[in-house]
């Protein structure tokens, strides 16, 4: 049921023309600022040359955009969930879904990963927009694949927080407005916090994305996405629960 439900929530966001135009829009400010650090990293190539262990291609063109990738998506990813429970209830077709055989967590479940497969699509341009340096240079694969595995467990997060955010309301545009504030306000906390100890960088899914950007797999990092989209994703499965029971 969950695949069913996945398989559906691809279908209509493809369906869209906002999605296209979305996927468009995204490509293009990959391959600006792809070409633009590439253009950076040319110009600086002479003094790098006379260094004894010149940073390479990976850490010079391929972290700065991944990291770019992380905040583009931090705006990006509600204005999609803002539609995955809010515009239902809205159009009224949520009624069908919990008059359905489906409980709560297929429900939710099938949205969170219907999207999140829809985002890692959308993102799979930039891996390989990188990959084509391979033809002029060595990369070190083990950090791409580490960034590459850090913006699938943050996009996760995001969709998870957006997702339950969506289930609280009934207009996609406040959901959207919701998650955005508490995604941004969350990133906002992590980095205007000068102690090193603040619970701040603890919960603040950016601050557990630079160690993936910096090439180190942290297990903690890890965890921490895996326990902070669980989370929300129960918080959500309660709120449609709650929906089935008290109308």
């Amino acid at each position: 049921m969950i695949r069913l439900l996945a398989l559906r929530e691809l279908r209509s966001l493809f369906s869209m023309p906002s999605t296209w135009f979305a996927l468009a829009v995204l490509q293009f400010i990959f391959a600006w600022f792809f070409l633009a650090r590439l253009d950076a990293f040319l110009e600086i190539q002479p003094q790098l040359a006379q260094l004894a262990n010149p940073p390479g291609v990976t850490i010079t063109i391929a972290a700065p955009l991944f990291n770019t990738a992380a905040l583009l998506l931090m705006m990006l990813a509600p204005m999609f969930t803002m539609r995955l429970i809010a515009e239902e209830r809205r159009n009224q077709t949520l009624t069908l879904l919990l008059s359905a055989p489906l409980s709560s967590r297929h429900i939710v479940l099938g949205k969170f990963f219907g999207l999140l497969i829809f985002l890692a699509a959308l993102m799979a341009g930039l891996p390989l927009m990188l990959y084509t340096l391979a033809f002029g240079t060595a990369l070190d694969h083990g950090m791409l694949l580490s960034n590459m595995l850090g913006l699938l467990l943050l996009t996760a997060s995001y969709v998870a927080v957006g997702l339950y955010v969506s289930a609280l309301t009934t207009q996609p545009v406040i959901a959207a407005i919701g998650a955005l504030a508490v995604l941004v306000g969350l990133w906002l906390a992590d980095i205007g916090t000068a102690a090193e100890d603040s619970p701040w960088h603890l919960i603040s899914p950016l601050n557990h994305f630079q160690n993936f950007n910096a090439g180190l797999l942290d297990s903690g990092d890890a965890v921490f996405f895996v326990l902070f989209s669980a989370f929300f994703l129960l918080l959500a499965m309660r709120r449609i629960h709650n929906n089935r029971i008290y109308g």
